[in-house]
């Protein structure tokens, strides 16, 4: 009889000490509970709990991302969009996280839609279009104050998608595409001001050296005789071939066509 109990006492002992040993992982917190008080976030590793007395809760401190679901949502300047973001946190209080919330994932997912609609609700939808950074780190701002109280600590908030109406998609696309007809004609005619301003520089530089012009003459022949062609037509300024004319011929040749000139103009008088 006195071996029954001690064998019984011995298996008692034993089940009692493997009831009060606990362990959690590096990542977790085990939360303890003594007849129904908070004694504190034990771990990680191995820690011992009184069995019947005390209840653990474990608790994750890795990162959880939550996918926000699209949201209708009616910009200042009153178009709807549908958007959905994506929200990164962690709990960094077990206890606050236990405590003072049933369901933190839960509780979070819904204050990050509350916000997201009224926040994007501000703004126009250029901003939103433009400003995601801003609005990115304002919403990140406004969720991690509002879930700090339970323990969780929001560290990424990022807009996905915005959704528009397939109305504004075609208006900003007939936008977009006005935008780069008028960039292109600008752009013409600061080629067409520059290539005026360069053609003016031109002509005063032929205008003190007349022989620049031959110059450029004989460069256009060369130019075009390049060119893959049976028969070929260019007419020959008189000042290109004065130099192969006799001086005397020249002038002779000359006050015949003034001469020839100043006729025409008295019959067009008579």
């Amino acid at each position: 009889m006195p071996i029954f109990i001690a064998v019984t006492i011995i298996v008692v002992c034993i089940i009692i000490l493997a009831a009060s040993i606990k362990v959690v992982s590096e990542y977790e917190r085990g939360v303890v509970f003594r007849i129904g008080r908070l004694v504190g976030a034990k771990g990680p590793g191995l820690f011992f709990i009184i069995p019947l007395l005390d209840r653990i809760v474990k608790i994750d401190l890795r990162v959880v991302t939550l996918d926000v679901p699209a949201q209708d949502v009616i910009t200042r300047d009153n178009v709807t969009v549908r958007v959905n973001a994506v929200v990164y946190f962690r709990i960094v209080r077990p206890e606050d996280s236990v405590v003072k919330v049933i369901n933190p994932v839960k509780a979070t997912s819904q204050i990050a839609q509350t916000t997201l609609r009224n926040v994007l609700g501000q703004h126009e939808l250029d901003e939103l279009l433009s400003q995601r950074e801003k609005l990115n780190q304002t919403l990140q701002n406004i969720i991690d104050e509002q879930t700090d109280p339970w323990g969780i600590k929001v560290s990424i908030v990022e807009i996905k998608d915005v959704e528009l109406p397939e109305s504004m998609r075609r208006s900003m696309a007939a936008q977009a595409e006005a935008e780069r007809v008028r960039r292109a004609k600008i752009i013409h005619a600061e080629g067409e001001l520059q290539a005026s301003e360069k053609l003016a520089n031109a002509g005063r530089v032929i205008g003190q050296e007349p022989v620049t012009l031959q110059l450029r003459y004989l460069q256009t022949l060369t130019e075009i005789a390049t060119e893959k062609t049976n028969t070929l037509v260019f007419p020959i300024p008189i000042d290109l071939i004065s130099m192969f004319i006799p001086k005397e011929r020249l002038d002779t040749y000359v006050e015949q066509k003034k001469a020839e000139k100043k006729e025409a103009e008295k019959k067009e008088i008579k």
